[in-house]
């Protein structure tokens, strides 16, 4: 598990292209017969993947300081690969592409497998430390209703599903979902916000060879940018802007750990006032 410590702004202001990516870019994620964990220190939360081609099973590992890892933690996952299953202490369940799953507090066995070797389930997770056992829940896309967001006129047309959110499960403070631009739309979450309460990770797919995403970061007045390519992750610390513009649309997964469970709290910023 690699770990990660928190940067401030005043660090982040001083930061060039090598320091910027050495500290908020995730890259190598979803490499065939793999588990990748990072811990950052930024609210703690743990960003993996998890793409099996024989089964893989979730460690607690010393960096937790736990007998397993869902002691003290609770867990989300989304299948951005192809069809899968996800295990939890004997209970097995089938995860199809874009499928999400909440696991609570306390389960003490993880596992992930395949359904094709040959063309493995990926296995994105988010987890954060939890005070309380909430149920398992699976999360099938094709029964949430998208909130539709944006227009063409402003690039920004999209759909935002919720995954693991106060509307579909209970969770402590984890929330978590996928955001799906529309054709010829390529910004996403703009104008921007922040929120001091909380902070987030953003996963960039669905991008071919040639996709990419400026990814913006920094405070308003001070921006800063993060060259995204595809099923690569970004940490936004809770001081930071998050947003971005590709070349062409993609998808993006947010997750989001923090002080409360609030979707809608955020600081709008007047798109005068950024720099």
């Amino acid at each position: 598990m690699e770990v990660r410590y928190g940067i401030s702004p005043i660090e982040g202001k001083g930061l060039d292209t090598k320091g910027l990516r050495d500290n908020f870019l995730i890259d190598d994620l979803f490499r065939n017969g793999e588990l990748k964990l990072l811990y950052s220190h930024i609210d703690r939360i743990i960003v993996g993947s998890a793409v099996p081609v024989d089964s893989l099973e979730l460690p607690a590992g010393k960096e937790l300081g736990t007998s397993f890892f869902l002691e003290r933690r609770e867990l989300g996952i989304i299948n951005i690969g192809s069809k899968g299953y996800v295990t939890l202490d004997g209970v097995k369940y089938e995860m199809n592409n874009k499928d999400g799953l909440y696991v609570g507090k306390g389960v003490r066995e993880v596992c992930f497998e395949s359904d094709d070797s040959n063309n493995p389930a990926k296995f994105y997770l988010n987890s954060a430390p939890a005070h309380k056992e909430y149920p398992t829940v699976k999360i099938d896309m094709k029964y949430i209703t998208p909130q539709h967001l944006g227009s063409l006129a402003s690039s920004n047309e999209r759909k935002l599903y919720q995954y693991i959110h106060p509307n579909v499960c209970d969770s402590c403070q984890l929330v978590m979902g996928l955001t799906k631009l529309e054709p010829n739309n390529v910004w996403n979450t703009f104008p921007c916000h922040t929120h001091e309460r909380r902070m987030e990770v953003y996963l960039y797919f669905d991008m071919d060879e040639e996709g990419l995403v400026f990814h913006l970061m920094g405070k308003a007045d001070e921006t800063r940018h993060i060259v995204m390519r595809n099923e690569q992750a970004v940490i936004s610390p809770s001081w930071s802007i998050h947003s971005g513009v590709g070349n062409k649309n993609y998808t993006f997964i947010w997750g989001m750990v923090g002080e409360n469970i609030e979707f809608t709290d955020m600081d709008h910023i007047d798109n005068i006032k950024i720099k």
